[in-house]
C-alpha cells in the first residue's frame, strides 16, 4: 500500500486537514516505485521536514508509458471527441475550485507562497488555464487546400500521443495546468514528473483525475529527481513530444536526449535576465511599484523577473528613494506566509538560499554596492531580505547570470540607443519591461528589445490567452493561447483524387 501524508493546518489564513497520497500514480492507481526510496518534502519556512514522497526511477516511467500509450489507443486520443475532453477538463476544473483553499495551503506550506496570493494567483491562475483549454477542445480544425478540379486535398491537427511533461519548483500549480491543459484538450496522453521539491499540490491534483472522469492512463504523474525520472521522460522513444520548464542547462541536456533517442519534439521555457527599463519621462510612481513587482514577486524565483533595472539619468535618484522605501516595506513583512500581513516569503530550498546569498557575495566582490538588504531574515527557515545592488556594470555576475531571488541590480543610463545595446546584451530573451509616458519610444523601444515577451508599463502581467515563450537561451516555442495548441499537434495532409487517372 502508498503512503499518505496528512497535515492539519491551524493558522488564521486557513484552517482545515490536508490529505495526500504520496505514491506515483499510473494507469489510474496510486503505485509503490518498482525500486523503492523516497524523497524528503521540507517547509522552506521552517527548514524542517514536512513529509516524504515515493521516488520513482526509469523503471516507472516505462510503465507509466506503457499505460499513457494503451489509453491513448483505446480510451483518449482520436477515439475521444473533443467536447468529451472540454467537458472532462472543465470538471476538473471545477474540482480544483471546490478545493481551492487547501491547494493554496499546500503552496504556502511546500513552496513558501504568501497564502492569500497563492490562492489568489496561483491555485486560481491554474482553475483558469484549465477552463480556457477547455473550451478550445472541440474546436482544433485543419484546413481545406484548393488545388485543381480533380483533387481535394485536407489537413488534419493531430496528438502526438504520450507526451512527456517536466514542471518547476517555483509555481508547481500553474505550470502543471500550462502543461497539461493543451496537452489534454488536443488529445495527448502524459507522463508528468512535478519537481522533487515541491511535489504536493501535483499530487492532490492526480487524487482528483478519476474524480473528474478521466480514464486510466490518460494523466500518469510519476515523482522523482531530474536525473533519473527526467532523464528517462527525456530519452524515452515512445514518448513522442517533451515540455520542459526550467533551466538553460537542463533544457540543453532534454535537447541532447531528444536528438540521441527518437528527435521527439522539444518546447523549452528556460532562464531569464530580464532587463526594466525606465525611462525619465515614466510614471514614477507607477514604475517604481510595477519594478518592485517585476523582481520581488515569488521571492524572486521567477524566470521573468525584472533583475535589471535601467534607469534613466535624469530621475535616478527620485526613483532610487522611492525604490528604496518600497523595498524597505517589503523586507519589514518578510515572514511566515500564513501570517496575515505578510508580504514576502523565504526562497524555496536551502539549495536555493544559498545560491542567492552566493549571488549577493560575489555582486559585493566585484565592486557592486549593497544599497538595500543583502542579508537573511531571522533564523528558521530560508528568508532572504528583497535587495538593492547599485553601482553595477555589464561585466558583473548579478548583472549577467539568472540569479532567481529577490535581488536587483540598478543601472544608470543616458540614451534610448545605449539601454537597447544594455538590455539586448544577454544570452537571454524570456521578457522585458518598458516604462515610458511617450507612446511612440514606448513601442519602438518594445520592439527593439530581443525577447519573447515585453510588458509595456506594467510587469509580470500575463494572460493566459497571450502566447508565452522566449528567444535566444530562454527557450523553443511557445504555451498558453491558442498557440500552445500548435506544440501539441502534428499536421497532416490528406490528398484525395477525385479523377486524375494514370
Amino acid at each position: 500500500m502508498t503512503g499518505t501524508f496528512s497535515y492539519t493546518f491551524d493558522t488564521a489564513a486557513y484552517k482545515g486537514t490536508a490529505i495526500i497520497n504520496t505514491g506515483l500514480f499510473i494507469d489510474g492507481k496510486w503505485v509503490e516505485p518498482v525500486e523503492g526510496g523516497t524523497i524528503d518534502v521540507v517547509n522552506p519556512a521552517t527548514g524542517k521536514v514536512i513529509t516524504k514522497v515515493s521516488a520513482g526511477s526509469a523503471k516507472d516511467v516505462d510503465i507509466a508509458v506503457a499505460a499513457a500509450k494503451k489509453a491513448y489507443k483505446t480510451s483518449w486520443g482520436l477515439k475521444t471527441p473533443g467536447v468529451v475532453r472540454g467537458k472532462l477538463l472543465n470538471k476538473l476544473a471545477d474540482l480544483i475550485e471546490e478545493n481551492a483553499a487547501e491547494f493554496a495551503a499546500l503552496e504556502a506550506l511546500d513552496v513558501g507562497k504568501v497564502y492569500e496570493k497563492a490562492k489568489s494567483q496561483d491555485v486560481g491562475g491554474a482553475i483558469a488555464v484549465i477552463r480556457y483549454y477547455a473550451g478550445w477542445a472541440d474546436k482544433i480544425q485543419g484546413k481545406t487546400i484548393e488545388t485543381n478540379d480533380k483533387k481535394f486535398a485536407y489537413t488534419r491537427h493531430e496528438p502526438y500521443g504520450v507526451v512527456g511533461q517536466i514542471v518547476p519548483w517555483n509555481f508547481p500549480m500553474g505550470m502543471v495546468s500550462w502543461k497539461i491543459g493543451p496537452a489534454l484538450a488536443t488529445g495527448n496522453t502524459i507522463v508528468l514528473k512535478p519537481s522533487e521539491i515541491t511535489p504536493l499540490t501535483a499530487l492532490k491534483l492526480a487524487g482528483l483525475i478519476n474524480e473528474a472522469g478521466f480514464p486510466p492512463g490518460v494523466v500518469n504523474i510519476v515523482n522523482g529527481y531530474g536525473h533519473t525520472v527526467g532523464q528517462a521522460i527525456s530519452e524515452h522513444p515512445l514518448i513522442e513530444k517533451v515540455a520542459f520548464t526550467g533551466s538553460t542547462l537542463t533544457g540543453r541536456k532534454i535537447l541532447k536526449a531528444s536528438a540521441e533517442s527518437n528527435i521527439k519534439v522539444v518546447t523549452l521555457e528556460l532562464g531569464g535576465k530580464s532587463p526594466t527599463i525606465i525611462f525619465d519621462d515614466a510614471d514614477i510612481d507607477q514604475a517604481v511599484k510595477w519594478a518592485s513587482h517585476g523582481i520581488f514577486f515569488n521571492m524572486g524565483q521567477c524566470c521573468t523577473a525584472g533583475s535589471r533595472i535601467f534607469i534613466q539619468e535624469g530621475i535616478y535618484d527620485e526613483f532610487l528613494k522611492k525604490f528604496t522605501a518600497i523595498t524597505k516595506y517589503l523586507g519589514d513583512t518578510t515572514g511566515d506566509p500564513f501570517t496575515p500581513g505578510t508580504q514576502h516569503g523565504p526562497q524555496v530550498s536551502q539549495i536555493q538560499f544559498d545560491r542567492v546569498m552566493g549571488y549577493i557575495e560575489a555582486g559585493k566582490e566585484e565592486g557592486a554596492k549593497v544599497h538595500i538588504g543583502g542579508v537573511r531574515h531571522g533564523e528558521d527557515g530560508f528568508f532572504i531580505k528583497p535587495t538593492i545592488f547599485t553601482d553595477c556594470h555589464q561585466g558583473m555576475k548579478i548583472v549577467r547570470e539568472e540569479i532567481f531571488g529577490p535581488v536587483a541590480a540598478i543601472i544608470k543610463f543616458k540614451t534610448e540607443d545605449e539601454v537597447i545595446e544594455l538590455a539586448n546584451d544577454t544570452t537571454y530573451g524570456l521578457a522585458s519591461n518598458v516604462f515610458s509616458e511617450n507612446g511612440s519610444r514606448a513601442i519602438r523601444v518594445a520592439h527593439a528589445i530581443e525577447s519573447g515577451t515585453v510588458w509595456v508599463n506594467c510587469a509580470q502581467m500575463g494572460e493566459l490567452s497571450v502566447p508565452f515563450g522566449g528567444y535566444k537561451q530562454s527557450g523553443i516555442g511557445r504555451e498558453l493561447g491558442e498557440y500552445a495548441l500548435d506544440t501539441y499537434t502534428q499536421v497532416k495532409a490528406v490528398h484525395v483524387n477525385l479523377g486524375v487517372r494514370l
